[in-house]
């Protein structure tokens, strides 16, 4: 179905009062560097029916002020303040006083589902014991009560589903019961902590919706804390931005993105990327680091990072003050950014060069992947293992890629994308098709045995592929090993293909100098880094072969959007400087079209629609590819508010049991519309790939579209 997000502004309350106030709010955590000013004196009021967005960096303090609202935070954690809801100050309340107040007159929707859920209990005993709680309900009336709960956010056959454990849910699916036991209660209050963190772009939309008719339904006012400008645009009607612990700038949704007071918030707004009519803007990254939180500076905490600070800045930490037509802004120059004679951002250009990718047409074919399959066993038993199914994880997939060219894998969770990257990087035969790399067939000539025991089948061949091939990995903590400093984790792999201890670190020094790292980072571990040095790291650590081809798992879902930013650009300065190919895995298609020279969107293992990144998201044919990217938040409320989405119904099947047709045809729009003949073509003939005509590049598979 297609609905037009409505706009909240005309769901504004005429209620005044607000049902949540915070005064002076301050959280501190004892540290072996002293005491930790997680969170400074923050301030607000939440009226009923509006939603207030928190949005920062990761450690400015939107969490932990979460948590405090919540009565969650650790024994060890100092408060100090007022959190008033209903005229009762939840401060200084014991755990037994706080737990007749939390799921009733205020729940939390936290950001892990799987970890919020007890796993022994079913669903539908969860939601019954949160009623049964606050409420003289039997067993009977709570579980019809949450039956009807399931129904509301939406999980299908809620009554036979209420018996079904947390982990026999997806991902969504969790979601959607975190947030119905959040309004089990009907609370005055909503507090949702990055509810959409893990999500892919289709869930994250349904999730977002199912939180508007839950707040539409209950009444409450939602505070939403996420780092997605996108999101915020759309959903809420007040923003505040915290940074250091504390709001620097505080305004309705409206007047924050079309005038940024704040330079640090206009420099979060300039480093989103976002792409108009085919043009790449420059994004502009925040230098520096946030301060310790432990030894904050004197004077304005972002001064050091403010293109426009003056030396008052360093001296005196500006209060939080109305600035006349635009909100509450804890600035010096305020006044001139808002007038229009200051531009907050200094007109900085990105450090990394311009932003775009600069593809390189008609370079030769480093990878080249033609019907590529493979399976996995779906068995049963517990002590002994029978096959009772088969899971297609990819099913004929083929694409090309050249020197110079980024082409992005997108589509929901077990699509088969990472699937497909892992049976690239593991450099053995395929178990159907052909895998080509810089020319060379992975496991051409060589036995079953020794294609599964050694990469391309014999140590020599393996090693020279491995040097044409490397991968960024998603968590860059998790990717370095924690016991090695910088310059050994570059080392490591120059000494494994032979090169002696001189050119090893010239060759360190030549990788920390091409991710405009400097050479003092080289002895640092890699839990003494940033999240966006520890990715730099990752690349140069991936570069230290002088490889062909980059695999890129998610290089980018891990860090925060000012930090994203840089790495965005240097992985296209990258691309240009070396001539390197990428081919890269993400969710989010924002950044996708930002990077991507070519785009190959995936369902259920197979190839629906593939194209030139413009071309498609201008004019995308296949059902699937236009509910993906009818679901991409826009960072403008205008916009967000008002264009027209397709929303999926359903969760994505699962692979084991594949239709004979269209593997789309659960979830189509168009079948639904159809007429018969096209329906029964749908359902019994899987749709070959064809060309759009004049644009040989641009291929669908779809029988409606």
């Amino acid at each position: 179905m297609t609905l037009t997000t409505p706009l909240r502004d005309g769901v504004s309350p005429t209620a005044t009062t607000p049902v949540l106030s915070v005064r002076d709010l301050r959280i501190s955590f004892p540290s072996e560097a002293g005491p930790v000013e997680a969170v400074r004196g923050v301030s607000f009021d939440l009226l009923p029916g509006r939603t207030l967005g928190i949005v920062g960096e990761s450690g400015s303090g939107k969490s932990a002020t979460a948590l405090g609202l919540m009565g969650l935070l650790p024994p060890t954690a100092e408060l100090h303040g007022q959190v008033l809801l209903g005229g009762q100050n939840l401060i200084g309340l014991d755990d037994r006083a706080l737990s007749r107040v939390r799921g009733k007159s205020i729940g939390m929707v936290f950001q892990d589902p799987l970890s919020a859920l007890t796993p022994i209990f079913s669903v539908g005993r969860l939601l019954s014991d949160a009623l049964r709680v606050h409420q003289d309900l039997s067993k009977k009336a709570a579980w019809e009560q949450a039956v009807e709960l399931l129904d509301l956010v939406g999980i299908p056959d809620p009554r036979n589903r209420a018996s079904a454990f947390p982990h026999e849910f997806s991902g969504g699916m969790r979601q959607r019961v975190v947030i119905a036991l959040a309004i089990a209660n009907r609370p005055r209050v909503l507090v949702a902590d990055e509810p959409t963190t893990a999500l892919d772009v289709t869930v994250q939309a349904q999730i977002l919706d199912v939180l508007r008719l839950a707040q539409r339904e209950t009444g409450a006012g939602l505070v939403l804390i996420t780092h997605d400008l996108g999101v915020v645009a759309g959903h809420a009607d007040d923003v505040a931005v915290m940074y250091a612990g504390r709001l620097v700038e505080k305004t309705d949704v409206h007047a924050l993105f079309r005038r940024p007071t704040m330079p640090y918030t206009a420099r979060l707004l300039a480093a989103v990327p976002t792409v108009d009519g085919g043009v790449r803007r420059p994004l502009v990254p925040i230098g520096g680091e946030p301060p310790a939180l432990s030894s904050l500076p004197d004077g304005c905490p972002f001064a050091s990072r403010c293109a426009v600070a003056l030396d008052a800045c360093r001296s005196e930490e500006p209060e939080l003050r109305e600035v006349t037509g635009h909100g509450d802004v804890a600035c010096l120059r305020a006044a001139e950014i808002a007038d229009g004679t200051l531009d907050p951002t200094g007109g900085i250009a990105p450090v990394d060069g311009a932003a775009g990718t600069g593809r390189a047409e008609g370079g030769d074919v480093v990878l080249r992947v033609e019907d590529l399959v493979k399976t996995f066993p779906v068995t049963k038993g517990a002590f002994v293992k029978r096959r009772v199914g088969t899971l297609h994880a990819v099913n004929e997939v083929s694409f090309e890629l050249r020197t110079g060219e980024t082409l992005g894998l997108v589509g929901e969770s077990g699509s088969g994308k990472t699937t497909t990257l892992m049976e690239i990087l593991r450099l053995r035969r395929p178990e159907g098709g052909l895998i080509e790399i810089a020319g060379r067939e992975v496991g051409a000539g060589a036995s079953t045995t020794a294609a599964d025991g050694d990469p391309a089948g014999s140590g020599g061949r393996g090693r020279t592929l491995r040097h044409d091939v490397q991968i960024v990995m998603q968590d860059p903590l998790g990717a370095l090993d924690p016991r090695l400093p910088v310059h050994q984790l570059l080392a490591e792999p120059l000494r494994a293909i032979g090169r002696d201890r001189e050119a090893i670190r010239s060759r360190v020094h030549e990788l920390l100098t091409l991710v405009g790292l400097d050479a003092s980072v080289s002895d640092r571990f890699p839990a003494a880094l940033s999240g966006g040095q520890r990715q730099r790291i990752g690349i140069a650590r991936a570069l230290a072969t002088d490889p062909k081809l980059l695999a890129l798992d998610e290089p980018l879902s891990a860090l925060d959007v000012s930090v994203q930013a840089g790495v965005i650009n240097l992985l296209g300065r990258l691309k240009r400087e070396l001539g390197l190919a990428y081919l890269m895995v993400a969710h989010d298609l924002a950044v996708v079209r930002y990077i991507c020279d070519r785009i190959a969107v995936m369902y259920l293992g197979h190839i629906v629609e593939t194209g030139d990144t413009e071309t498609l998201f201008s004019d995308p044919k296949h059902p699937y590819t236009r509910a993906l990217l009818s679901a991409i938040p826009i960072p403008d409320p205008e916009r967000e508010r008002t264009r027209e989405r397709i929303v999926l119904t359903g969760e994505q099947p699962g692979a084991t049991n594949l239709p004979s047709g269209c593997v789309f045809i659960d979830r189509c729009p168009l079948y639904r519309l159809a007429d018969a003949d096209v329906r029964e073509r749908c359902r019994t003939e899987r749709p070959a790939p064809r060309s759009v005509p004049g644009r040989q590049s641009h291929e669908y598979a779809c029988h409606a579209a």
